[in-house]
């Protein structure tokens, strides 16, 4: 199975322009100072000490604490994929604009443009619900190793250590949730070498506070994502609502404020080159370990993919976003999302290569392969791995390559992804027996709420475009045996006029075109609402792929995926024992971590050099340029021009981000930025473009993450919104 090469001319050159960075290939035998995601209740063991030394004037009982309040109570998981923090004894949150892009975007209409004109209640009566927002604090982490592998030696096959591990799992979950309103997660790291166990407490009342304006918030918007120097106000404010006795509640106009066990107090002394910074947040996903094999796969495949079939869509996007307000509104957030990938794709792409990470990697597994060529024992438990990656991945790559195709190209089409949630609606009355019509109208009640929200941000002719461009990309990329009989062969031999006219007969005549009928036939939640769905074109393309790409692709996948993550144990076992100086971090899998580093700026290229800092004079001068992503508001200007400042004035300016060398990865957005007293000195809300590759491969000369300077949010909160109120509520330490 083999895709055609499908690389977009625009992309290729954009490549090609990219930063040439200074070559520094350093060897991976041991973790560079500022790299690593710690485990907060390990930092006492491996980290404090380190941390000191580095300026850090707390204890690691500060930091994570089970029996009293520590830094860890001013956390929470933000959603379901971004990090917030408490910042005053009454539950209010901030966390980064982006973070709260989906929520403010569904307050938003055109008479009520709250992402265009901001949002500020004035009162507590005045903060807006969220029903779909939850925030969730970490309550405990323990080690269960021993626990989750009770019952399992050597002698047993994967399946057999599989099961063990899960119902091991499932009892530990349950011994510290029944009769609880916690929720716990039994997590893996380093590939199964380690289990943890993480209690949590989700609080499901969390009410929009304030957000400035996109020209504020989204500042530099795509012409600025990953890049530095930054003028981003990257922040909003919510805050967390509880039942009178504190504990999670639903929505009620009678719910308080939380009160928390911890908040942090609010540090105006600024920052300075070296000082101590800690990042304290849920990274979302990060492949320090995997194999040149798998990197060769990203960089040479995986993201050339992606990045065209992403600038392509986009192209879309902005053709019908920049003439219709209301479009613009619905497809802010979509856009930003494809946007995102699209452009760190590129940025890791060129990490990668510059680093020579395969070639690295190469080194190590060669070093590794000596290494275990040393010893009968060795050659027993280690000596298969390296040569059985170099078989999986030869599998794996083109399912993976397949697996992507599909995923930008084909469930890119709104409606085909859309439809696609109708499955399991439609296999109730399709069974051979008796529906079940109890379950039939739970579904079908959870797909009226479904539909209502699609519609609510669906643009039909954006859509229609993107479905003739990405199917012309499917179907002359993918394999014949992947490519659905309802769209492989009606397109062949197809010129542009027959592509839109085909995009037009699918959707238009689709009954997912049409929110009122799709919800009487849910309404009614019968037979004939089920035959509508299931003799429906675009449920039936929709079905096709999903059949043959779970067969044929998702299905094989998983089982190298499975054995991959079982050499991946013993490989990373091998490499700790081969290792013995290494500090070994786990790879981030949406768990609270601590990062540490300090304030750096950093070496682009050859002749530049970046200061680790911007201020308010960036964004006048950003905005006199004349690009689309730099407009400046109005009032923001004439705060300027008179300079009225009030206390968040530093030398005539004010401070707006500044970067240091903390390792973060996705879901570090909205993780506070400490120093070295526990004090917020900004939000952390990106990394540098030059530094993206940090997920597989952390280079200390350019990994930076950028962080919104908290002094800057103060500024926007008081001066320009008039909402001192939210001020008075916070610990501020001059």
């Amino acid at each position: 199975m083999k895709l055609k090469k499908i690389v977009n001319n625009k992309s290729t050159k954009l490549m090609k322009r990219s930063l040439l960075l200074l070559t520094l290939v350093l060897s991976i035998l041991f973790v560079r100072a500022d790299e690593g995601m710690w485990i907060p209740s390990l930092i006492a063991k491996y980290n404090i000490a380190d941390m000191q030394s580095k300026g850090f004037k707390l204890t690691a009982e500060d930091i994570y604490s089970i029996n009293q309040p520590s830094i860890k109570d001013a956390i929470v998981h933000f959603g379901r994929g971004c990090t917030g923090e408490l910042i005053s004894p009454d539950g209010l949150i901030i966390t980064n604009h982006h973070c709260g892009y989906g929520v403010i975007q569904s307050h938003s209409t055109v008479e009520n443009d709250y992402l265009s004109d901001g949002f500020w209640a004035m009162s507590r009566n005045e903060e807006l619900p969220n029903p779909n927002l939850t925030v969730t604090f970490l309550k405990s982490i323990e080690d269960v190793t021993e626990k989750v592998l009770k019952g399992y030696n050597d002698s047993m096959d994967e399946a057999t250590r599989s099961q063990i591990v899960a119902d091991n799992s499932s009892a530990i979950i349950d011994s510290v949730t029944n009769g609880t309103h916690y929720t716990a997660r039994v997590a893996p790291m380093f590939y199964g070498n380690q289990y943890f166990l993480f209690v949590f407490e989700k609080y499901l009342d969390v009410r929009l506070v304030g957000a400035p304006p996109s020209d504020i918030g989204k500042f530099g918007g795509d012409t600025d994502n990953w890049m530095w120097p930054r003028h981003t106000g990257d922040f909003s404010l919510f805050r967390i609502y509880a039942d009178k006795d504190n504990k999670p509640a639903a929505y009620s106009p009678d719910n308080v404020p939380y009160k928390p066990k911890h908040f942090l107090p609010i540090s105006l002394k600024g920052i300075q080159p070296n000082d101590f910074t800690m990042v304290y947040g849920y990274p979302g996903t990060t492949q320090q370990y995997i194999t040149s094999q798998a990197v060769k796969n990203i960089v040479d495949e995986v993201n050339p993919l992606r990045i065209s079939l992403r600038e392509t869509r986009l192209d879309i996007f902005d053709s019908y976003m920049v003439t219709n307000d209301t479009v613009r509104i619905k497809y802010a957030s979509k856009h930003a999302g494809v946007a995102n990938g699209w452009k760190k794709w590129i940025g890791e792409r060129n990490g990668l290569i510059r680093l020579k990470t395969v070639e690295e990697k190469q080194t190590l597994e060669q070093q590794f392969a000596e290494w275990v060529s040393q010893s009968p024992d060795r050659k027993e438990k280690y000596g298969h791995i390296i040569p059985r990656f170099a078989e999986l991945y030869a599998q794996y790559s083109a399912l993976n390559n397949a697996s992507i195709l599909g995923w930008e190209a084909f469930r890119s089409v709104e409606m085909l992804r859309f439809a696609g949630y109708f499955s399991s609606f439609v296999s109730e009355f399709n069974t051979g027996g008796e529906p079940d019509l109890a379950k039939a109208s739970e579904r079908a009640t959870s797909l009226i709420e479904r539909t209502r929200s699609f519609y609510k941000d669906y643009y039909l002719p954006i859509d229609r475009d993107v479905f003739v461009q990405m199917l012309k990309v499917f179907t002359s990329a993918a394999p014949q045996e992947l490519q659905p009989n309802l769209l492989r062969d009606k397109v062949s031999g197809f010129n542009e006029k027959d592509w839109y006219n085909f995009a037009e007969e699918m959707l238009n005549g689709s009954v997912f075109s049409d929110s009122t009928k799709l919800i009487y036939y849910l309404t009614n939640a019968d037979t004939k609402a089920a035959q509508v769905f299931k003799n429906d074109a675009v449920f039936m393309l929709s079905s096709q792929y999903d059949s043959i790409f779970s067969a044929n692709v998702y299905s094989p996948l998983r089982e190298i995926n499975s054995e991959l993550d079982l050499l991946y144990r013993s490989y990373l076992g091998g490499l700790m024992e081969m290792q013995t100086d290494r500090k070994f971090y786990p790879d981030a899998n949406s768990t609270l971590r601590v990062a540490y580093g300090h304030v750096a700026g950093y070496l682009p290229r050859d002749g530049v050099e970046y200061s680790h800092f911007t201020t308010l004079d960036g964004i006048i001068e950003k905005g006199k340029m004349g690009v689309y992503d730099y407009v400046v508001p109005e009032k923001l200007t004439e705060l300027y021009n008179s300079k009225n400042y009030g206390r968040w004035e530093v030398n005539g300016t004010v401070p707006v981000a500044f970067v240091a060398t903390n390792h973060t990865s996705g879901g570090n957005s909205g993780s506070p930025v400490l120093n070295a007293e526990g004090q917020l000195i900004g939000v952390n809300f990106d990394r540098v473009w030059e530094g993206t590759m940090s997920d597989i491969k952390f280079d200390p000369k350019v990994c930076r993450n950028i962080s919104l300077d908290i002094r800057y949010a103060l500024f926007v909160i008081d001066k320009f919104a008039g909402a001192s109120h939210l001020i008075d509520e916070m610990t501020i330490i001059e």
